[in-house]
């Protein structure tokens, strides 16, 4: 997926984390991106790492700029965080266009297929269910939207899907596994639904291997769909004139 060259950057905005797994993940993310994408291309982070985003924006020497949520989900950073941090760019020239976040999308879908065929399981094998893990959020919305992703992706096949959140709301992980085996389902594997590994995915490997999980996933990181998929996001924004907010 190549757009035709343009001049304005994007600002990519990461969730951010302690864990240098994460910032390592965002930086091999958006090399592939790069590869796709005619374009300046900046990362920047909304807590635990460096630079934030009003830092990123006021240093460009540009008229406007896409800024890209990297979430998986909108929630509480996306409707809150991302536009405080905004109000703070002090450039008063430049134009700013915000992207919808990553997902839902069925290219994220792909690109969990893909990492659960590396982890040994087939997609839509129907001796296998799969559970479905994000975050979890305090924003029902958010929850929703997973456990209305997991419904739609039985279609595929499976033995049966199931949401399931490391914090903020139930199921747990464990929960969803041991609802799936008592079903009778002869395998059931997590696929993991984050983009960069850190103290929920460690924390949802170990539970849900414990639990009776038969393979659990890596996260997205720089899967090719989700390289893709920001190329299109970034497209579909500057494609939509009336989308562009001055800050």
């Amino acid at each position: 997926m190549r757009y035709p060259p343009v001049s304005v950057p994007m600002v990519a905005v990461a969730h951010g984390s302690r864990d240098p797994r994460a910032a390592a993940t965002v930086t091999e993310l958006l090399a592939a991106v790069r590869t796709r994408l005619d374009a300046p291309v900046h990362a920047s982070f909304l807590d635990h790492a460096a630079p934030s985003p009003d830092r990123v924006l006021d240093g460009l020497d540009a008229d406007e700029a896409v800024v890209l949520p990297l979430l998986l989900t909108a929630a509480y950073h996306s409707k809150t965080d991302i536009p405080g941090m905004l109000r703070r760019v002090r450039n008063p020239r430049l134009r700013l266009h915000t992207t919808p976040t990553l997902g839902p999308h069925p290219l994220l879908m792909a690109a969990l297929e893909r990492r659960l065929a590396e982890a040994g399981v087939q997609a839509g094998d129907p001796d296998t269910a799969v559970v479905l893990v994000s975050a979890g959020s305090s924003d029902p919305a958010a929850n929703a939207t997973i456990a209305r992703l997991a419904r739609d992706w039985r279609g595929r096949g499976w033995y049966g899907t199931a949401p399931a959140y490391a914090s903020a709301a139930s199921p747990t992980p464990a929960e969803a596994i041991a609802a799936l085996r008592a079903a009778g389902a002869p395998r059931v594997a997590v696929a993991s639904y984050f983009l960069a590994p850190g103290y929920f995915t460690d924390k949802v490997r170990t539970a849900s291997l414990a639990a009776g999980a038969t393979a659990v996933t890596d996260p997205l990181g720089a899967a090719p769909e989700v390289a893709d998929l920001i190329v299109h996001r970034y497209g579909e924004t500057l494609a939509a004139p009336l989308r562009a907010t001055a800050v």
